[in-house]
């Protein structure tokens, strides 16, 4: 009986913790805007970074100021989702039309062992002209990913030349003034980012 009793209460903690859980986050999330994710109240996402551009000069997040930015996290030898996020990036920029000249797409990687500033430049103009890519040693990768809340391993054994690497896949929207806009979930539609895109801009 008393096992019971110990039961029962255990499960009521748990029940309203559960429910505590979701009323925190009901409350704390901002209402996401359309096409994107909600974020709980309080978390920050970007800040300062300093990488690579395919050129190998030196880029920083202020070189995007009074710019929207798109980012997106990949590697270049990815098999399947970074090749398809990125196409549709390009093809929500064709649907933008003119406005598209106000958003600067960015793909950084988070395999900088592989992905050199020339190997970054060649995987990008396969997709847009328009596609910044960046690249940088692992400290710096390992600095912008966790500002951005990016979560990146490698797959297999570091010993292999053809791993993969496990990464989140979202895409970031950053304002003109560096400030996190939106995040956009994996697999939206072309359509579904230009949308949500062209409510940013006309904000």
């Amino acid at each position: 009986m008393a096992r019971l009793a110990r039961l029962m209460v255990m499960a009521l903690l748990v029940a309203g913790a559960g429910l505590w859980a979701s009323t925190w986050w009901h409350e704390q999330a901002a209402p996401p805007p359309p096409g994107g994710v909600a974020i709980p109240g309080g978390v920050e996402i970007g800040g300062p970074f300093t990488l690579q551009a395919a050129d190998g000069h030196t880029v920083t997040d202020t070189d995007f100021r009074g710019r929207f930015m798109l980012v997106y996290f990949g590697y270049t030898t990815c098999p399947d989702v970074c090749p398809t996020e990125l196409q549709a990036v390009s093809a929500a920029l064709a649907l933008l039309g003119e406005k598209a000249a106000r958003v600067t797409p960015v793909f950084i990687t988070i395999d900088p062992e592989r992905d050199t500033p020339g190997v970054i430049g060649d995987y990008t103009r396969l997709f847009d002209d328009r596609l910044v890519g960046l690249t940088g040693s692992a400290d710096q990768i390992a600095a912008v990913a966790k500002r951005y809340r990016v979560y990146y391993a490698r797959a297999e054994s570091k010993t292999s030349p053809t791993y993969l690497m496990d990464h989140s896949s979202f895409l970031y929207l950053m304002g003109p003034d560096g400030a996190f806009r939106a995040l956009i979930r994996p697999g939206s539609t072309p359509a579904d980012i230009a949308a949500l895109l062209r409510a940013q801009l006309g904000a």
